[in-house]
């Protein structure tokens, strides 16, 4: 599709059928002002009762309701034809009514000869009855229908809108058909809504045929008195004659179109046409069949019933009956050779399904059994917080992470869930449903009757206290933390903790293809003279690794093609862009523009000078401690940065640039998520503020 096919189309552009359509209901609110010749008045009947059938027969043949969303705007632009097409008439009777019967046109003069025989007395009766069946019966059923459909249509909206969000999270169904599901739960509601003010339209419609009809039959004979001299008999006469012509000729049209209301509003959840709904479910049941047929059979042997009708009736019935059962057979031996035939193909097609078996989930959240039970009120909940989530990584770190399949397992206990990325294991924890988190970090464990444990995300004292406790922590300054808000947590924070297992080839390949053409010419220049793709991919894993954002691809490309010709290792080429993305990396890890900084301290910073190993050319190519020493660096550091933390203060380690790939190694087990910089990667835009150092 081109862009100019895919743009709304402006006023004055496209075809003229718009511009057709607003003349077509300029001309019929002209019919309410203008007088129009017969002949002419002869064809706006006509069209108005071909439309009604086309309503009629459109409303009989589609599958599901909102295949006639515009029933609505249809109804209303019948409704005001034929109010037009009344006032045309009326203004005709009443102007050249003593003309004769033919004055408002033949259509009319047909009708009433067709229908009322001459007599102007079964004229009047037929239309009592077409107007009491279309408004009390017709008219009035359908207005509830379409009331009560709107109400429940409405009030299942959040329902239904939980269970499309639910099956989304839950991986049955993916985002586009859940934009498809969306906006067809808008259209449905909107559709209801709609013929609930719609079906008042026909009653309106029946009303003002009869205040029409009672104004043309007293004005005429009052008009065909005292201005054309005929005496009372012959005016009334002629004018009930014309009046009621002209009344036949509107409420047919109505009666059909109501008819059409009520076969939409009444067809509910039914798919298919009428007829196959219909005749499908009335001829279900055999037996019913054979009974009525009886009944029909003993009415046609009953002394003064005619035998013809009901014999023939009843035959019918017992044969179709009979024919029942037979089609019922064939179509069950169908759909067993088809399931055979289904059978057949899918052994044949064992291998391309035992791929699909091999092909693992990307992150894959596995529940126990008791513990998905007690989750399902919460999938829903759980499926929006998720889309969010995605929805806050890509922003935080420029890659969107797969979708997060969610299963039940018998292999995990039934209060336990676990957290696998690429297939592997990465995480497990307990969650009690029925109870709130509470982090405790250093301080003492509250008087409150609870179960003391271990903050999944973050490794902290915790305690699960009883929901009945949640008010007297909260009193006691707690803030207690929901089951379903400690799940995505840790599953938050690990995912975190494995951004770069998450960056594949694909999604990588997909970063460089939405870049502008001139970064792409980028790529281009550089893979595979300077840089493998390989080892760009391995840039941004590794930065990725330690939390840094790859949002600003166009600047980490732009410092990869200034180290590439001097650097071939991935380990090398990341520090240099590490210090072009020094200030984006200051400004994530700030807190309102303060950077809190934890420093080496000077014992240190000597030693990893000491143990660093070079090359001839004076190039670092590794490090040389001794695992005791590098036990005591460890447990130092370790008891630093602990208890700051759980201080709840947020700060980087900071080290020499040379030093600082190693000292992140050896804190990244015990501290996954705590950042670590070199002196080069402070920018100018953060106040450093020095919170003591590791010494």
């Amino acid at each position: 599709m081109t862009d100019a096919a895919a743009r709304p189309q402006t006023p004055g552009e496209g075809s003229s059928k718009d511009i057709g359509f607003a003349m077509s209901i300029v001309f019929i609110l002209c019919v309410f002002f203008l007088p129009i010749p017969p002949f002419l008045l002869d064809a706006g009947l006509a069209f108005s009762i071909g439309l009604s059938v086309l309503i009629l027969m459109v409303a009989l043949w589609i599958q599901k309701p909102l295949e006639f969303s515009s029933f609505p705007t249809v109804l209303l632009v019948a409704t005001i034809l034929r109010l037009s097409l009344n006032i045309a008439t009326t203004r005709l009777i009443l102007s050249h009514g003593s003309e004769g019967s033919t004055a408002a046109g033949y259509i009319i003069s047909g009708f009433s000869r067709l229908v009322m025989s001459g007599d102007f007395v079964i004229g009047l009766t037929v239309f009592s009855i077409i107007v009491t069946v279309n408004f009390l019966v017709i008219t009035k059923g359908a207005t509830r229908i379409a009331e009560v459909g709107a109400r429940f249509t409405l009030d299942a909206i959040p329902g239904k809108q939980m269970a499309i969000d639910a099956d989304l999270s839950a991986g049955l169904i993916d985002e586009r058909e859940a934009q498809v599901r969306r906006r067809e739960l808008e259209e449905e509601s909107a559709f209801f809504g709609s013929m609930d003010g719609a079906s008042k339209f026909v009653r309106g419609d029946a009303i003002a045929g009869l205040i029409i009809l009672a104004v043309n039959i007293f004005g005429g004979i009052i008009i065909g008195v005292t201005r054309h001299g005929m005496s009372l008999s012959a005016a009334a006469d002629v004018y009930t004659k014309l009046s009621v012509g002209d009344g036949l000729v509107s409420q047919i049209p109505a009666l059909i179109v109501s008819l059409s209301a009520g076969l939409l509003v009444s067809k509910g959840g039914m798919r298919g046409s009428a007829e196959q709904n219909i005749l499908r479910q009335l001829g279900m049941y055999p037996r019913a069949l054979l009974v009525a047929a009886s009944l029909m059979f003993v009415l046609a042997l009953m002394p003064g019933l005619p035998l013809a009708p009901f014999g023939a009736l009843g035959g019918v019935m017992a044969f179709v009956a009979y024919l029942i059962p037979k089609q019922a057979e064939k179509a069950r031996l169908l759909k067993d050779e088809t399931e055979r035939s289904a059978e057949r193909q899918s052994k044949q097609d064992g291998k391309e399904s035992a791929r699909e078996l091999l092909r693992i989930p990307p992150v894959e959240l596995s529940l126990g059994k008791q513990l998905w039970a007690g989750m399902l009120p919460y999938q829903a909940e759980l499926g929006q917080r998720v889309l969010r989530m995605r929805r806050n990584f890509a922003r935080d770190y420029g890659f969107v992470f797969p979708d997060i399949k969610l299963a039940d397992d018998l292999d995990v206990r039934p209060k336990h869930y676990q957290i696998r990325i690429q297939g592997a294991l990465v995480a497990t924890n307990e969650l009690q449903l029925k109870r709130h988190l509470v982090i405790l970090g250093r301080g003492s464990a509250p008087n409150l009757a609870g179960e003391e444990t271990t903050d999944p995300a973050f490794g902290m004292r915790a305690m699960w206290i009883p929901d009945a406790m949640i008010e007297e922590a909260k009193r006691l300054g707690y803030m207690p933390i929901d089951p379903v808000s400690a799940l995505l947590t840790h599953l938050s924070e690990t995912l975190r903790n494995n951004l770069a297992q998450l960056l594949t080839y694909k999604d990588m390949r997909a970063l460089i293809d939405r870049l502008e053409p001139e970064y792409r010419r980028l790529v281009d220049d550089m893979a595979p003279s300077l840089i493998t793709h390989s080892t760009l991919q391995s840039v941004l894993k590794l930065l990725l690794a330690e939390r840094v954002s790859i949002r600003n691809l166009e600047l980490i490309l732009e410092a990869i093609a200034e180290i590439a010709p001097f650097a071939r290792r991935a380990e090398a080429i990341v520090e240099h862009v590490r210090t072009r993305l020094g200030s984006q990396i200051c400004s994530d890890l700030a807190i309102e523009g303060v950077l809190g900084v934890l420093r080496l301290g000077p014992r240190w910073d000597l030693f990893f000078h000491e143990k660093m190993k070079r090359d001839a050319k004076g190039e670092i190519i590794g490090f040389d401690a001794d695992p005791a020493q590098i036990e005591k660096f460890s447990q130092e550091a370790g008891a630093a940065i602990r208890e700051r933390m759980e201080r709840g203060e947020a700060f980087i380690v900071l080290t020499t640039p040379e030093a600082r790939p190693y000292v992140r190694l050896l804190l990244s087990r015990p501290f996954p998520s705590q950042a670590v910089l070199s002196h080069m990667e402070v920018g100018g835009g953060v106040q450093v503020k020095s919170i003591g150092s590791i010494s």
